[in-house]
């Protein structure tokens, strides 16, 4: 298994190749079927997000083995407009796209890890990690 995987998110296909891609590695990282399901729903919003709000981006994939520990990092990262209030989109129910508003609180909700860095105008990267336990 290589160590890091990506895909290229440009068309609403893209975000369903990512979500499968997840749940392979997670798969094979020994995670059980309620990890795989986080990781996916995770990598699916990360994905959405990018689709919807900067046009085009990645998601990048690692494997991590830290300290007798093995774990996926999720990297999402985008050139897009960024976000120019986080406070408010790691607000539950805050939406600009007319959706539940699960969004990113969500996402840190689902990962054990979640680090978000944004400049309006440059874009925006979000790195999640899961460990398996």
């Amino acid at each position: 298994m290589e160590n890091e995987s990506y895909v290229k998110i440009i068309s609403e296909w893209d975000i369903v190749e990512a979500r499968q891609l997840g749940r392979n590695i997670a798969k094979e990282l020994g995670f059980g079927t309620v990890d795989q399901a986080r990781i996916t729903t995770a990598i699916s919003e990360l994905a959405r997000n990018i689709y919807l709000y900067a046009g085009e981006g990645e998601i990048h994939i690692e494997c991590l083995h830290e300290f007798g520990r093995i774990g996926l990092k999720v990297t999402a990262m985008d050139q897009g407009p960024g976000i120019r209030d986080i406070r408010k989109v790691m607000e539950d129910g805050y939406s600009t796209s007319g959706g539940l508003g699960a969004g990113l609180p969500g996402v840190k909700r689902l990962m054990d890890n979640f680090d978000l860095i944004s400049s309006p105008g440059k874009g925006t990267t979000i790195q999640v990690e899961k460990w398996l336990r």
